[in-house]
């Protein structure tokens, strides 16, 4: 199926004017999900502005309104009136726009960082520029290497994301054929594989003894149900503590007799020695001495 013949134009109208799902419109303008998806967000292809399809007679309205009612249609492309040439691929440097060459340090920078399997003549043939400014880049020579970034091609606009991936899967499959050639180690495994569940049969599970109780006391066996008689058994306990209880009262009782004469044989003291220590106690006392007449203080007059 033939492509528009602005396909980022094109996609920027679709985007803007139906509500075709990103699918759709990836596949109809032969661009990537991501650039779709980057052009809605306004990360790519900002400053195009946007192509209607059914004016230059690419699309019918009919065409649109069916697509949008079913999500799995695929948008067909109108018969053209005129039988236009399919552009065939330009052999040679891509070209790039003056207002973009200031972008392509920064692209490289970014490839260099996130793909460092690709050649520098891919490189070169990609971003559109030349093996002597790949190499500035890379041993930080370059006149304005202090203002470099690392930026997307794709959201620069230097390439689609359809290229970039098929020359990181080119650059990855010649990889892969030199490793083998020179004997290299295992590498990682696929997805598919260690994502796989893997069965791993469950380990015999051994069974613990079991002992039984034997119903005759002579087999020397255990038997955990016994007769008991729970009148019996509580008669004992209920004996048992109320001996005790009493026992503990009376040896209570004597101790705290004995204390009690013990302190009063130590405190026990004769009353007419208790008086001869009070009246003893009364002669320390300092008392004033009498005044006599004369030694009355004579008041101010």
């Amino acid at each position: 199926m033939s492509k528009p013949l602005m396909p980022k134009a094109t996609a920027v109208w679709l985007v803007e004017n139906t509500s075709l799902t990103f699918e759709q419109i990836s596949e109809f303008c032969d661009l990537h999900v991501l650039e779709v998806k980057g052009i809605a967000d306004g990360d790519v292809a900002q400053g195009i502005k946007g192509k209607d399809p059914v004016a230059s007679g690419e699309l019918t309205r009919s065409e649109i309104d069916r697509c949008q009612a079913n999500a799995n249609a695929r948008l067909m492309m109108a018969k053209s009136k005129y039988k236009v040439p399919e552009a065939k691929p330009r052999k040679g440097p891509r070209y790039t726009p003056v207002s973009r060459r200031q972008d392509r340090p920064d692209a490289i920078a970014w490839l260099l960082r996130y793909h460092p399997e690709l050649p520098d003549s891919q490189i070169a043939k990609l971003v559109g520029t030349t093996k002597p400014t790949i190499q500035s880049v890379r041993d930080r020579s370059h006149w304005n290497s202090a203002n470099i970034k690392p930026v997307d091609p794709v959201t620069l606009g230097l390439c689609s994301q359809l290229e970039l991936d098929a020359v990181v899967a080119k650059a990855a499959e010649k990889a892969e054929r030199e490793r083998r050639k020179a004997g290299g180690g295992p590498t990682l495994l696929p997805a598919e594989e260690t994502t796989a569940q893997i069965y791993r049969p469950e380990a015999p599970v051994e069974e613990t003894p079991t002992f039984e109780a034997s119903d005759e006391a002579g087999d020397g066996g255990y038997s955990d149900e016994e007769d008991y008689d729970p009148d019996q058994v509580f008669a004992r306990l209920g004996d048992g503590s109320s001996d005790g209880d009493a026992e503990d009262e009376a040896e209570d009782s004597a101790a705290y007799a004995e204390a009690a004469a013990f302190d009063a044989e130590e405190h026990e003291e004769d009353p007419d020695a208790v008086f001869r220590k009070g009246e003893d106690h009364e002669d320390d006392i300092d008392r004033p001495e009498e005044l006599s007449d004369g030694d009355n203080l004579e008041t101010d007059k």
